[in-house]
Protein backbone atom coordinates (compact mmCIF):
# COMPACT_ATOMS: atom_id res chain seq x y z
CA UNK A 1 0.00 0.00 0.00
CA UNK A 2 1.24 3.49 -0.90
CA UNK A 3 0.55 5.36 2.32
CA UNK A 4 1.58 8.69 0.80
CA UNK A 5 -1.03 8.36 -1.92
CA UNK A 6 -3.66 7.31 0.59
CA UNK A 7 -2.90 10.21 2.95
CA UNK A 8 -3.19 12.76 0.13
CA UNK A 9 -6.69 11.58 -0.62
CA UNK A 10 -7.85 11.47 2.99
CA UNK A 11 -10.61 13.90 3.94
CA UNK A 12 -9.56 16.65 6.31
CA UNK A 13 -11.99 15.32 8.91
CA UNK A 14 -9.65 12.36 9.46
CA UNK A 15 -6.92 14.63 10.82
CA UNK A 16 -8.62 14.36 14.19
CA UNK A 17 -8.58 10.57 13.92
CA UNK A 18 -4.85 10.68 13.17
CA UNK A 19 -4.21 12.75 16.30
CA UNK A 20 -6.30 10.32 18.39
CA UNK A 21 -4.40 7.37 16.93
CA UNK A 22 -1.08 8.96 17.95
CA UNK A 23 -2.44 9.58 21.45
CA UNK A 24 -3.58 5.95 21.77
CA UNK A 25 -0.15 4.63 20.78
CA UNK A 26 1.60 7.00 23.19
CA UNK A 27 -0.84 6.25 26.05
CA UNK A 28 -0.69 2.48 25.52
CA UNK A 29 -4.46 1.85 25.77
CA UNK A 30 -7.85 3.34 24.94
CA UNK A 31 -8.78 4.21 28.52
CA UNK A 32 -5.71 6.34 29.23
CA UNK A 33 -5.94 8.02 25.83
CA UNK A 34 -9.61 8.79 26.48
CA UNK A 35 -8.76 10.26 29.89
CA UNK A 36 -6.11 12.54 28.41
CA UNK A 37 -8.43 13.60 25.59
CA UNK A 38 -11.40 14.16 27.88
CA UNK A 39 -13.65 11.67 26.10
CA UNK A 40 -14.84 8.08 26.49
CA UNK A 41 -12.93 4.90 25.53
CA UNK A 42 -15.74 3.93 23.16
CA UNK A 43 -15.42 7.25 21.30
CA UNK A 44 -11.67 6.70 20.97
CA UNK A 45 -12.30 3.17 19.67
CA UNK A 46 -14.74 4.46 17.05
CA UNK A 47 -12.17 7.03 15.84
CA UNK A 48 -9.54 4.32 15.38
CA UNK A 49 -12.07 2.18 13.51
CA UNK A 50 -12.86 5.08 11.14
CA UNK A 51 -9.16 5.60 10.42
CA UNK A 52 -8.61 1.90 9.79
CA UNK A 53 -11.58 1.82 7.42
CA UNK A 54 -10.36 4.86 5.49
CA UNK A 55 -6.85 3.41 5.14
CA UNK A 56 -8.10 -0.15 4.55
CA UNK A 57 -5.48 -1.41 6.97
CA UNK A 58 -5.49 -2.82 10.49
CA UNK A 59 -3.51 -0.47 12.71
CA UNK A 60 -3.68 -2.13 16.12
CA UNK A 61 -3.57 -5.65 17.39
CA UNK A 62 -5.77 -5.75 20.45
CA UNK A 63 -4.98 -8.14 23.29
CA UNK A 64 -6.56 -8.47 26.70
CA UNK A 65 -3.71 -6.65 28.36
CA UNK A 66 -2.39 -4.07 25.90
CA UNK A 67 -2.34 -2.76 22.34
CA UNK A 68 0.32 -3.54 19.79
CA UNK A 69 0.96 -1.84 16.49
CA UNK A 70 0.62 -3.98 13.38
CA UNK A 71 3.35 -3.84 10.76
CA UNK A 72 1.29 -1.38 8.74
CA UNK A 73 0.34 0.43 11.90
CA UNK A 74 4.00 1.16 12.65
CA UNK A 75 4.38 3.02 9.35
CA UNK A 76 1.07 4.83 9.72
CA UNK A 77 2.00 5.88 13.26
CA UNK A 78 5.25 7.48 12.05
CA UNK A 79 3.37 9.45 9.37
CA UNK A 80 0.58 10.49 11.72
CA UNK A 81 3.10 11.58 14.35
CA UNK A 82 4.75 13.81 11.73
CA UNK A 83 1.37 15.27 10.78
CA UNK A 84 0.48 16.03 14.40
CA UNK A 85 3.92 17.55 14.98
CA UNK A 86 3.54 19.76 11.91
CA UNK A 87 0.11 20.87 13.11
CA UNK A 88 1.53 21.80 16.50
CA UNK A 89 4.28 23.82 14.79
CA UNK A 90 1.68 25.68 12.74
CA UNK A 91 -0.24 26.55 15.89
CA UNK A 92 2.95 27.79 17.55
CA UNK A 93 3.66 30.06 14.57
CA UNK A 94 0.05 31.23 14.59
CA UNK A 95 0.33 32.01 18.27
CA UNK A 96 3.35 34.21 17.68
CA UNK A 97 1.58 36.14 14.96
CA UNK A 98 -1.62 36.59 16.94
CA UNK A 99 0.05 37.63 20.17
CA UNK A 100 3.23 39.55 19.42
CA UNK A 101 3.61 42.55 17.13
CA UNK A 102 6.72 42.03 15.04
CA UNK A 103 7.94 42.32 11.47
CA UNK A 104 8.03 44.96 8.75
CA UNK A 105 5.13 47.31 7.95
CA UNK A 106 5.28 48.88 4.48
CA UNK A 107 3.12 51.98 4.05
CA UNK A 108 2.51 54.03 0.92
CA UNK A 109 1.72 57.68 1.59
CA UNK A 110 1.63 60.95 -0.40
CA UNK A 111 4.93 62.79 -0.02
CA UNK A 112 3.75 65.86 1.88
CA UNK A 113 1.53 63.87 4.24
CA UNK A 114 4.31 61.39 4.84
CA UNK A 115 6.78 64.16 5.65
CA UNK A 116 4.59 66.42 7.80
CA UNK A 117 1.86 64.13 9.20
CA UNK A 118 3.20 60.57 9.50
CA UNK A 119 6.97 60.86 9.87
CA UNK A 120 6.95 63.03 13.04
CA UNK A 121 5.23 60.20 14.93
CA UNK A 122 7.49 57.37 13.75
CA UNK A 123 10.27 57.75 16.37
CA UNK A 124 7.72 57.28 19.16
CA UNK A 125 6.14 54.30 17.37
CA UNK A 126 9.54 52.62 16.98
CA UNK A 127 10.28 53.17 20.66
CA UNK A 128 6.92 51.81 21.72
CA UNK A 129 7.08 48.72 19.47
CA UNK A 130 10.73 47.60 19.33
CA UNK A 131 10.01 44.51 17.21
CA UNK A 132 8.11 46.31 14.43
CA UNK A 133 10.02 47.99 11.59
CA UNK A 134 8.47 50.58 9.28
CA UNK A 135 9.12 51.47 5.65
CA UNK A 136 7.39 54.58 4.31
CA UNK A 137 6.95 54.55 0.54
CA UNK A 138 6.46 58.25 -0.25
CA UNK A 139 4.65 58.39 -3.58
CA UNK A 140 1.97 60.79 -4.81
CA UNK A 141 0.69 58.38 -7.46
CA UNK A 142 -1.85 55.67 -6.67
CA UNK A 143 -0.14 52.61 -5.18
CA UNK A 144 -2.05 49.34 -5.28
CA UNK A 145 -1.88 47.37 -2.04
CA UNK A 146 -1.04 44.10 -3.78
CA UNK A 147 0.86 45.18 -6.90
CA UNK A 148 2.72 47.83 -4.93
CA UNK A 149 3.77 45.27 -2.29
CA UNK A 150 2.60 47.44 0.61
CA UNK A 151 0.61 46.51 3.71
CA UNK A 152 -1.16 49.84 4.18
CA UNK A 153 -1.99 52.78 1.96
CA UNK A 154 -2.64 56.33 3.18
CA UNK A 155 -4.73 58.33 0.72
CA UNK A 156 -6.59 61.61 0.54
CA UNK A 157 -10.18 60.88 -0.40
CA UNK A 158 -13.77 61.61 0.53
CA UNK A 159 -14.82 58.13 -0.58
CA UNK A 160 -12.47 55.20 0.14
CA UNK A 161 -12.32 52.62 -2.64
CA UNK A 162 -14.87 49.79 -2.31
CA UNK A 163 -13.43 46.49 -1.20
CA UNK A 164 -10.96 48.06 1.23
CA UNK A 165 -11.16 48.47 4.97
CA UNK A 166 -10.01 51.76 6.43
CA UNK A 167 -9.74 54.22 9.28
CA UNK A 168 -9.90 57.98 8.86
CA UNK A 169 -6.85 59.64 10.39
CA UNK A 170 -7.66 63.32 9.94
CA UNK A 171 -9.09 65.89 7.54
CA UNK A 172 -6.92 68.15 5.39
CA UNK A 173 -7.64 71.81 6.07
CA UNK A 174 -6.26 74.41 3.68
CA UNK A 175 -5.19 77.87 4.83
CA UNK A 176 -3.80 81.08 3.38
CA UNK A 177 -0.70 82.23 5.22
CA UNK A 178 1.88 84.99 5.14
CA UNK A 179 4.64 86.36 7.32
CA UNK A 180 3.98 89.34 9.58
CA UNK A 181 6.73 91.16 7.68
CA UNK A 182 5.00 90.67 4.32
CA UNK A 183 1.68 91.89 5.68
CA UNK A 184 3.31 94.87 7.36
CA UNK A 185 4.80 95.92 4.01
CA UNK A 186 1.85 95.08 1.73
CA UNK A 187 -1.25 95.40 3.92
CA UNK A 188 -3.60 92.88 5.46
CA UNK A 189 -6.42 91.58 3.20
CA UNK A 190 -9.83 92.15 4.76
CA UNK A 191 -11.90 90.49 2.01
CA UNK A 192 -11.09 87.84 -0.60
CA UNK A 193 -11.19 90.53 -3.32
CA UNK A 194 -8.21 92.23 -1.69
CA UNK A 195 -6.03 89.30 -2.77
CA UNK A 196 -6.03 90.67 -6.34
CA UNK A 197 -3.53 93.26 -5.14
CA UNK A 198 -1.15 90.77 -3.52
CA UNK A 199 1.55 88.37 -4.60
CA UNK A 200 -0.05 84.92 -4.22
CA UNK A 201 1.84 81.64 -4.20
CA UNK A 202 -0.25 78.97 -5.92
CA UNK A 203 -0.01 75.27 -6.60
CA UNK A 204 0.51 76.06 -10.29
CA UNK A 205 -0.52 72.73 -11.83
CA UNK A 206 -3.64 73.99 -13.68
CA UNK A 207 -5.18 77.42 -14.43
CA UNK A 208 -7.86 76.61 -11.82
CA UNK A 209 -5.17 76.72 -9.13
CA UNK A 210 -5.06 80.51 -9.56
CA UNK A 211 -8.79 80.84 -8.90
CA UNK A 212 -9.11 80.78 -5.14
CA UNK A 213 -12.51 79.88 -3.71
CA UNK A 214 -13.90 81.00 -0.37
CA UNK A 215 -16.98 80.39 1.71
CA UNK A 216 -18.37 82.20 4.72
CA UNK A 217 -21.74 80.92 5.85
CA UNK A 218 -24.01 81.20 2.80
CA UNK A 219 -21.66 83.61 1.02
CA UNK A 220 -19.21 82.36 -1.60
CA UNK A 221 -16.43 84.15 -3.43
CA UNK A 222 -14.04 83.26 -6.24
CA UNK A 223 -10.97 85.42 -6.80
CA UNK A 224 -8.46 85.24 -9.63
CA UNK A 225 -5.03 85.69 -8.08
CA UNK A 226 -1.57 86.13 -9.52
CA UNK A 227 2.01 86.01 -8.38
CA UNK A 228 5.54 85.56 -9.62
CA UNK A 229 6.07 82.19 -7.96
CA UNK A 230 4.21 78.87 -7.93
CA UNK A 231 5.15 75.41 -6.67
CA UNK A 232 3.36 72.08 -6.48
CA UNK A 233 5.04 71.08 -3.23
CA UNK A 234 3.71 72.22 0.12
CA UNK A 235 7.15 72.41 1.71
CA UNK A 236 8.42 74.65 -1.08
CA UNK A 237 5.39 76.94 -0.80
CA UNK A 238 5.90 77.17 2.96
CA UNK A 239 9.52 78.17 2.46
CA UNK A 240 8.45 80.76 -0.12
CA UNK A 241 5.99 82.22 2.38
CA UNK A 242 8.72 82.30 5.04
CA UNK A 243 10.92 84.19 2.56
CA UNK A 244 8.21 86.92 2.41
CA UNK A 245 7.47 86.25 -1.28
CA UNK A 246 3.72 86.47 -0.77
CA UNK A 247 0.54 84.87 0.53
CA UNK A 248 0.61 81.11 0.06
CA UNK A 249 -1.94 78.32 0.09
CA UNK A 250 -0.87 75.66 2.58
CA UNK A 251 -2.42 72.64 4.25
CA UNK A 252 -2.56 73.10 8.01
CA UNK A 253 -0.30 70.12 8.61
CA UNK A 254 2.48 71.92 6.70
CA UNK A 255 1.88 75.35 8.24
CA UNK A 256 1.26 74.15 11.79
CA UNK A 257 4.71 74.54 13.30
CA UNK A 258 5.37 77.94 11.72
CA UNK A 259 1.94 79.14 12.91
CA UNK A 260 2.61 77.97 16.45
CA UNK A 261 5.99 79.71 16.42
CA UNK A 262 4.44 82.95 15.14
CA UNK A 263 6.66 82.97 12.05
CA UNK A 264 3.55 83.09 9.84
CA UNK A 265 -0.09 84.00 10.43
CA UNK A 266 -3.33 82.98 8.76
CA UNK A 267 -4.80 85.37 6.23
CA UNK A 268 -8.60 85.82 6.06
CA UNK A 269 -9.18 83.43 9.00
CA UNK A 270 -12.90 84.20 9.05
CA UNK A 271 -13.27 82.70 5.55
CA UNK A 272 -13.04 79.00 4.65
CA UNK A 273 -10.50 78.51 1.89
CA UNK A 274 -11.75 75.80 -0.51
CA UNK A 275 -8.78 74.19 -2.27
CA UNK A 276 -8.72 71.33 -4.77
CA UNK A 277 -6.48 69.24 -2.50
CA UNK A 278 -8.80 68.47 0.38
CA UNK A 279 -10.70 65.63 2.00
CA UNK A 280 -10.14 62.97 4.60
CA UNK A 281 -6.81 61.27 5.13
CA UNK A 282 -7.63 57.56 5.19
CA UNK A 283 -5.47 54.60 6.14
CA UNK A 284 -6.61 51.71 3.94
CA UNK A 285 -5.88 47.99 4.05
CA UNK A 286 -7.18 44.64 2.83
CA UNK A 287 -10.26 43.57 4.79
CA UNK A 288 -9.60 40.54 6.96
CA UNK A 289 -10.88 39.12 10.23
CA UNK A 290 -7.33 38.37 11.34
CA UNK A 291 -5.30 41.55 10.98
CA UNK A 292 -1.64 40.83 11.85
CA UNK A 293 -0.62 42.42 15.16
CA UNK A 294 2.07 44.55 13.49
CA UNK A 295 -0.62 46.22 11.34
CA UNK A 296 -3.14 46.46 14.15
CA UNK A 297 -0.75 48.29 16.48
CA UNK A 298 0.42 50.61 13.68
CA UNK A 299 -3.15 51.53 12.72
CA UNK A 300 -4.28 52.04 16.32
CA UNK A 301 -1.19 54.11 17.08
CA UNK A 302 -1.73 56.51 14.17
CA UNK A 303 -5.45 56.87 14.85
CA UNK A 304 -4.71 57.69 18.48
CA UNK A 305 -1.90 60.16 17.77
CA UNK A 306 -3.61 62.02 14.94
CA UNK A 307 -6.88 62.26 16.87
CA UNK A 308 -4.96 64.44 19.33
CA UNK A 309 -4.13 66.83 16.47
CA UNK A 310 -7.54 66.83 14.83
CA UNK A 311 -8.54 70.34 15.89
CA UNK A 312 -6.45 73.47 15.55
CA UNK A 313 -6.03 75.73 18.56
CA UNK A 314 -8.09 78.86 18.14
CA UNK A 315 -4.99 80.99 18.54
CA UNK A 316 -3.44 79.33 15.49
CA UNK A 317 -6.52 79.53 13.30
CA UNK A 318 -7.49 83.11 14.05
CA UNK A 319 -4.44 85.28 14.68
CA UNK A 320 -4.92 89.01 14.94
CA UNK A 321 -3.32 89.83 11.60
CA UNK A 322 -3.88 93.52 12.14
CA UNK A 323 -1.17 93.51 14.82
CA UNK A 324 1.35 91.89 12.49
Amino acid sequence: MDLCAVSINLPLSLLAEMAIFVKVVEAGNFSEAARQLGTSPSAVSRSIARLEKALAIRLLQRTTRKLRLSDGGEEVYKRCRDVVGAAQSVMEVSGRFTQEAEGLVRVSVPKAIGRYVIHPHMPEFLRRFPHVDVQLVLEDRYVDLIDGNVDLSIRVTDQPAPGLAGRQLCVIEQLLCATPQYLASNGVPQQPEDLRHHSCICLGETPADARWKFKQGSTSAVVGVKGRYAANHTGVRLDAVLQHIGIGSLPYFTARQALEQGRIVQVLPEWDFIASYHGGVWLLYEPTRYLPPKLRVFIDFLVERLAQEASRPQSASSPDASTA
